[in-house]
């Protein structure tokens, strides 16, 4: 198994949760850009405290550089996706958003010069099939059957480019030699300036709504852990691979689905169970 895949299964854990939380979070009426305020207040510090427990909170100027940039392209991505649940449908959006790996990968190749090989093409290509098996089609009684708005189309476009590539700038500044929790940490000081200054603009005041406070703090603490996890195995491992792993935190926010909320289990979900399991195997192997 490659390198720094551990770390990578980790990351896949915790976006999961992620998803799950931001998709409470929407059907609970959070704003927007109250909601990524509030997750930036308790991410920042998450991470520092990752950063200090690990003996790896050790700032640079390649940390501070690379890191600012990232935080940037977080920002615009989750700000975008958040703000397209309020009109689209989450079985949609959701599977869109994680495509962002492969954009990620692709930069990767082209211009890391990382292998492509044929287990990194049929675990991308599975992924994409495990995405579309598990999420692609309306859940009964979802908003998935109306007709997506052209604005939350646009958005979540937008979130899935820049997440792809702020997933890649991580890997540049660990070229440059920043180290993760320090650059994941300089990351969270720039979105939680600039949320927070996007809301005191927007709404003259900074006070976040109820349904934010209750569930974005949820969201920043699993959302920290895997950032934290996927800049770890990106510093052992090939980002075209640790990022399509990590970022099929869908499996988990399914298979919590089927036990906690009893979705129903179709067939078509196990096919894709099935393809998420063989696509974690041929990138593990790499």
């Amino acid at each position: 198994m490659t390198p720094g895949i551990e770390y990578a299964l980790g990351a896949l854990l915790f976006f999961g949760l992620g998803d799950l939380v931001y998709k409470r979070g929407a059907a609970a009426g959070a704003p927007p850009h109250h909601f990524l305020m509030v997750q930036s207040w308790v991410f920042t510090p998450t991470v520092a405290l990752y950063g200090l427990f690990t003996g790896s909170l050790e700032f640079s100027a390649a940390a501070v550089q690379w890191g600012a940039l990232a935080g940037v392209f977080a920002l615009v991505g989750f700000y975008n996706f958040a703000h397209s649940l309020r009109t689209g449908s989450i079985s949609i959006n959701a599977p869109i958003f994680r495509l962002s790996f492969v954009l990620t990968a692709a930069l990767a190749v082209v211009l890391l010069g990382e292998p492509l090989t044929r287990y990194k093409v049929a675990g991308i290509a599975l992924a994409l099939a495990a995405v579309w098996l598990l999420l692609g089609a309306p859940a009964p009684g979802d908003a998935a059957g109306r007709r997506e708005s052209r604005s939350s189309l646009v958005r979540v476009l937008i979130a899935t480019a820049t997440v792809g590539v702020g997933n890649f700038v991580y890997k540049l500044g660990l070229q440059a030699g920043a180290n993760p929790a320090s650059m994941i940490t300089a990351q969270g000081v720039v979105v939680i300036t600039l949320a927070t200054a996007f809301v005191a603009v927007v709404d003259k005041r900074v006070r976040p709504s109820g349904a934010a406070l209750r569930y974005a703090p949820r969201a920043a603490v699993v959302l920290a852990l895997a950032f934290a996890f996927m800049v770890e195995g990106m510093a052992r491992a090939e980002a075209s691979v640790v990022v399509p792993i990590a970022q099929m935190g869908f499996v988990v926010t399914a298979l919590l689905g089927f036990i906690f909320l009893r979705e129903p289990f179709t067939a078509r979900k196990g096919a894709g169970l099935l393809a998420a399991l063989a696509a974690l195997a041929s990138l593990a192997y790499g």
